[in-house]
């Protein structure tokens, strides 16, 4: 059973931190909530800091756990082959996730994936907060209810909004969290420039559907939702 608290990660984000790598160097000690007791390690994000799209999911799995990397088990590879449908450029892409320890139940030897708790999504989301900082997307992609709690609050459904096209990071349940970005490494913070997110379903949704195919096809377009937003919004060159 989760814990009903948590102490949260922020006090394990190392307030000098200039790049994704070292933020994710940091999560690795991160004892934030009690899901790295059993877990095999941190998964930070990946991808490169000037990706043009930012995609989160809910939080690693089973492969994930074990390889230390996002989106490498059955739900990623179905997500790469989504992404190449939909013609979003994976060298683009900033792959994360909303809870960075795997939450499972031990069934004999198998491990098997449990929802995080709002008490776990609340730990981990000032992690979210501090890649944010470090990215300078166009898009933002919301993979599943999870994520979306984390970044929309939890009464926003997913299956009301997907693939709409929202302002970010004005829809955000706390804008202000996203609002100012560091613009070099002297302390100097701005305006981060307004942009669009876009929420969908999970690809371990799609695996675990009745019909696949359908629910497939619902994801590719929802990616293409977003690759066309991509491709008519002009690159913002980064400042720092």
């Amino acid at each position: 059973m989760a814990e009903q608290t948590a102490p949260g990660a922020q006090r394990f984000i190392p307030p000098d931190a200039d790049t994704i790598d070292e933020l994710r160097a940091a999560a690795g000690g991160c004892r934030g909530c009690e899901l790295y007791r059993d877990a095999s390690q941190t998964v930070f994000g990946r991808g490169d800091e000037s990706a043009r799209v930012v995609l989160v999911g809910e939080q690693p799995g089973d492969m994930e756990d074990q390889k230390g990397l996002p989106f490498v088990g059955p739900a990623g590879r179905l997500l790469r082959r989504a992404v190449d449908d939909a013609k979003l450029d994976p060298k683009q892409l900033y792959l994360t996730n909303a809870v960075k320890h795997f939450r499972f139940e031990l069934r004999g030897r198998r491990r098997i994936h449990q929802t995080p708790d709002q008490v776990h999504i609340t730990a981990c989301r000032p992690w979210l907060v501090a890649e944010f900082a470090r990215l300078r997307p166009d898009v933002v992609v919301v993979l599943g209810a999870t994520a979306a709690k984390a970044l929309l609050g939890p009464s926003f459904r997913v299956t009301r909004q997907r693939g709409e096209l929202l302002p970010w990071p004005a829809s955000a349940q706390h804008p202000e969290d996203f609002q100012r970005v560091p613009v070099d490494n002297a302390g100097e913070v701005a305006d981060a420039p307004p942009t669009r997110l876009l929420a969908t379903i999970h690809p371990s949704a799609v695996l675990r559907a009745d019909d696949q195919d359908k629910a497939y096809e619902g994801l590719v377009a929802d990616l293409t939702v977003a690759a066309r937003a991509l491709a008519g919004k002009r690159r913002v060159n980064r400042s720092s």
